[in-house]
């Protein structure tokens, strides 16, 4: 499919209607290329009986004033008044039929169109990298896709079904107006439909700058309205509900400025085109009438002339309203191309094969790696976890722990050194396969607004409701979710918010369980819960971890003391590694996070025992004091 976009400042329609046209003649669908051309015939047989039907307007007029000049060689009972009017009205009528029936047989060729552009655009959002998905603004995102899809369906629509018939009409208008009456007629239509379009297309151009605005404000305010509700929670923490409202209405302030000079602008186009219609129609009327006046012409002359230039004016209004569609249609599509454009980070190597796993042995051998070159995050560090067996990665914040698990699942490409499963560097080989050997249980575990059991059953979707429930069972979560009402089919809410953070992530467990990968990553998967939930989800993570190869990148240090060994971390170097006892003997860096935490929860313990102490206290003076 065509890829190369452009601009609605391009101004180059054609390029894009190249571009939109293996949607609009799918070469896969036999079906749809019969429906574009049956809606092609009907479309010129409708412009034929429609120039026709003001020949029997015109045989009535001249059949009512008695002039038989200019009536058809036809029966003298059809050529009575009242069938020349009956006959004109059923022109009339069929010609609306064949238009409709044109409709109907293309709208499925139009949302064909529409739905293989927002797949394909849906499609390409996934195949971006992590980078961009974390500096986009989701709110803004949705709201190109959504007009761009709009504009798409514009084009499409607008160019097959209006701007050939528009063409057709006129250049059969001008063929009329030549043979039966003169080059003069024929000059003066062309003239006006010249400076028509020529004003149409530069006040056009003037609004599409209105037009952007008007699109950067709605964007902006859909924005700030999506991540005001993503965040509802935050902003009743800090009371800023008025700060948010007259942010959203700022935005919203701007809308409406541009909306309003969009339909100003709008009034002055179509005013505009109005008198310029308007003085060439009058020309040719007044041309018409001094040769009715001369004798050269019958009232039946006339009334044809100004009937086929109001005719004219209908697709010539369509010019108008044409390129106008089409360039707002571009203009709303002109993000969603640019999204389109957007380049994958991390792609395949044309000739990687399927990663094989033998036992899956991670190797990371003199890695190198900044998000920002100027900023380096990792600097040749090299460490081997064994099949089976559990590593764990710690250090200060910013050292570089989150970013060993990006780059196993390759979600950014390392500029030095290997990262190696099995002998196999995961550059080597397709995304699909290294992804779906690594399960991954992160801190902040966010869900799909959806069923419980659909959040399970994600790990592996091919799962039965068995296999589904039995990882709920491991993960330890099987006796919660059998308590509530819906079960299994209960929704979790936005991001899982119904659920409590130690419920969340036993749903991840679950996942993962199903999933049953031979590579885990535990991603400070207990760091954000409480000293007991902690303790209870480490036996599921515990379990699910055994016999396979485990990455910790750990923040309580208090989950890894079983881990085969411990890398510590330290400005994205490796500053020590051995087991928990060797290290605390060491009396390193390790160490001294060791006591610190050591502190920090004999602290909390103490401050724990006295709350309850001084309840403990409050409720026997409540009781010595009732006695």
């Amino acid at each position: 499919m065509a890829s190369k976009t452009v601009s609605a400042d391009g101004g180059s329609t054609f390029q894009t209607l190249r571009n939109l046209w293996p949607y609009m003649w799918p070469a896969d669908r036999a079906d749809l290329k019969a429906r574009v051309v049956w809606a092609t015939v009907f479309l010129v047989l409708s412009k034929l009986v429609l120039v026709v039907a003001p020949y029997f307007f015109k045989w009535a007029t001249d059949a009512l004033a008695g002039d038989s000049r200019t009536t058809p060689p036809l029966p003298a009972f059809l050529l009575a008044p009242v069938m020349l009017v009956i006959a004109y009205n059923v022109v009339r009528i069929v010609q609306t039929g064949l238009n409709q029936l044109r409709d109907a047989l293309f709208a499925r060729v139009g949302q064909h169109a529409v739905r293989q552009l927002a797949y394909r655009t849906f499609v390409h959002m996934h195949d971006l990298s992590l980078r961009f998905h974390l500096e986009r603004r989701t709110g803004g995102l949705s709201r190109i896709i959504e007009r761009g899809t709009k504009g798409i369906e514009t084009i499409v629509r607008f160019t097959i079904l209006n701007t050939l018939p528009t063409i057709l009409e006129f250049a059969l208008t001008a063929v009329i107006f030549a043979v039966a009456y003169g080059w003069m007629y024929v000059a003066v239509v062309a003239v006006t439909v010249w400076i028509y379009t020529w004003f149409t297309v530069r006040a056009s151009d003037w609004r599409i700058s209105i037009r952007r605005e008007m699109n950067n404000s709605d964007t902006d305010a859909n924005t700030k309205a999506i991540d005001s509700l993503l965040n509802f929670e935050t902003v009743k923490y800090f009371g800023n509900e008025r700060m948010e409202a007259e942010r959203f209405d700022r935005s919203m302030a701007r809308y409406e400025v541009a909306a309003t000079k969009t339909w100003t602008s709008l009034g002055w186009l179509n005013f505009g085109q109005g008198v310029i219609f308007g003085l060439g129609q009058a020309l040719v009327m007044i041309m018409s009438a001094r040769e009715v006046v001369a004798g050269t012409q019958t009232v039946g002359d006339f009334v044809f002339i100004n009937a086929m230039m109001m005719q004219l004016s209908v697709p010539l209004n369509f010019i108008g309203f044409i390129y106008r569609e089409i360039r707002q249609g571009l203009t709303d599509i002109e993000q969603m191309f640019d999204l389109l454009d957007v380049p994958q980070e991390v792609v395949d190597k044309p000739d990687a094969k399927p990663l094989a796993i033998a036992n899956g042995k991670v190797e990371f051998r003199d890695v190198h790696f900044a998000y920002d070159a100027a900023r380096p995050i990792l600097k040749g560090i090299s460490f081997t976890v064994p099949a089976g067996k559990t590593v764990a990665i710690v250090g200060p914040s910013g050292a570089g722990k989150s970013t060993i698990s990006r780059l196993l699942y390759r979600f950014y490409d390392i500029q030095q050194g290997a990262i190696l499963i099995d002998g196999q560097d995961v550059r080597d080989v397709t995304q699909k396969s290294l992804r779906a050997v690594i399960g991954m249980v992160p801190q902040d575990t966010v869900l799909f607004n959806d069923t419980i059991a659909y959040n399970i059953r994600y790990g592996r979707v091919d799962a039965s409701e068995a296999e589904v429930e039995e990882a709920a069972e491991l993960a330890q979560i099987a006796h919660f979710i059998e308590a509530l009402p819906d079960g299994y089919e209960t929704m979790v809410g936005e991001r899982g918010l119904k659920l409590s953070g130690g419920e969340k992530q036993r749903v991840a467990i679950a996942r993962t369980i199903l999933k049953a990968p031979p590579i885990l990553i535990l991603d400070e998967a207990t760091s954000a819960l409480d000293t007991h939930t902690e303790q209870e989800i480490q036996t599921s993570l515990d379990l699910v971890s055994r016999g396979r190869t485990t990455i910790v990148i750990a923040h309580r240090l208090s989950t890894i003391i079983r881990a085969d060994e411990i890398i510590v971390l330290r400005d994205g170097l490796i500053a020590e590694r051995g087991s928990h006892t060797h290290l605390l003997k060491e009396k390193g860096l390790y160490a001294q996070m060791w006591d610190r935490q050591r502190e920090a929860t004999e602290a909390e313990e103490r401050l724990r025992i006295a709350r309850e102490s001084d309840e403990l206290g409050v409720v026997v003076r409540k009781r010595l004091s009732d006695l």
